[in-house]
């Protein structure tokens, strides 16, 4: 497996998603449950026949939704396409059994559309709006950006906006990651050494930053708190923090991986942890007080902070 997402939409279970990546199998997705009470991980397995998974996302609103990017052979070429799913209606709610047994009762996705990208080459990655209703996408096909309108309760989507990379050779995008600040009008792209700021209402770039690393950016995600703060991590072994409105500079520099850095991503509740996975087979936790929201580093949930010491700590 490569492709993992949690499940968002589903706020009363921690549940994630997980695709397979086999040649040789059917590949599937499995729908991982953790009970945290008794400590118990239950898993469901879907069949998803049409590919090896490259990546995978959930919708924000629909707890049964979800979209894939994966690869499909047509004239001895292979392609990366995206379609978005349904899960059946009885795995939506989770379920409790032991793991042995869910092998036995293996079910299908239901294909609710194809996000067709015959005319844009390959897809890296397809985003929903954070906070949306789960109608508005984006994926990321080679140098395209596609934003679609999924109608008709998703069994249809129209491409309503795209624009594309200019410049010299094959570019091609890595990642992107969709702003949940700005109400949800901004999106983050990787290509190349390049991280580019993108208007989803205009579909123009609205800030760059050049060889914001010195090799190969992998992933990007924002601050859940801090609307200008992104983070980026990349080949060149390093994570770095940015404030998109001065990117000649990075905010902060983490250096703890010896190899390349795959993934980065910030705690929701708290946003002075960041996790970060690389190919030097560590996931390391960082706990960066001075960049984050939190008041003198400590964690504290909302409910402990009266008003008054609320007002007291914005004053300090």
């Amino acid at each position: 497996a490569r492709a993992l997402t949690p499940q968002t939409a589903e706020t009363d279970a921690i549940r994630f998603l997980v695709g397979t990546q086999s040649l040789r199998y059917d590949n599937q997705i499995h729908i991982i449950d953790f009970d945290d009470e008794n400590n118990i991980i239950n898993k469901n397995v879907l069949l998803h026949q049409v590919g090896e998974i490259w990546h995978i996302s959930t919708s924000p609103a629909d707890k049964g939704v979800l979209a894939t990017c994966y690869n499909k052979t047509s004239d001895s070429k292979v392609m990366t396409c995206a379609a978005v799913w349904r899960m059946p209606k009885e795995l939506e709610s989770g379920s409790h059994e032991s793991p042995d047994d869910s092998s036995s009762n293996t079910q299908t996705l239901e294909l609710l559309c194809h996000l067709d990208n015959t005319a844009h080459g390959n897809m890296a990655c397809v985003m929903w709006e954070p906070m949306g209703d789960g109608k508005k996408i984006i994926s990321l096909a080679d140098n395209n950006i596609l934003l679609w309108d999924l109608q008709e309760s998703s069994a249809k989507a129209v491409l309503s906006s795209s624009t594309a990379l200019e410049g010299k050779g094959q570019l091609k995008f890595t990642s992107g990651r969709w702003s949940p600040h700005h109400n949800c009008t901004q999106i983050a792209t990787a290509n190349d050494t390049t991280v580019r700021g993108w208007d989803t209402r205009s579909m123009r770039q609205i800030y760059c930053i050049e060889n914001a690393h010195g090799q190969l950016v992998r992933d990007l995600d924002f601050n859940p708190n801090k609307q200008y703060y992104l983070a980026s991590c990349g080949d060149d072994c390093k994570v770095k923090f940015w404030d998109t409105r001065n990117v000649t500079e990075p905010v902060k520099t983490l250096e703890e991986h010896s190899h390349w850095v795959w993934n980065v991503r910030y705690n929701h509740s708290h946003d002075q942890l960041i996790l970060t996975g690389s190919s030097d087979s560590r996931v390391i936790l960082s706990n960066m007080v001075s960049i984050s929201s939190e008041p003198f580093g400590h964690m504290v949930d909302d409910d402990e902070l009266s008003d008054q010491e609320d007002q007291h700590q914005e004053e300090k």
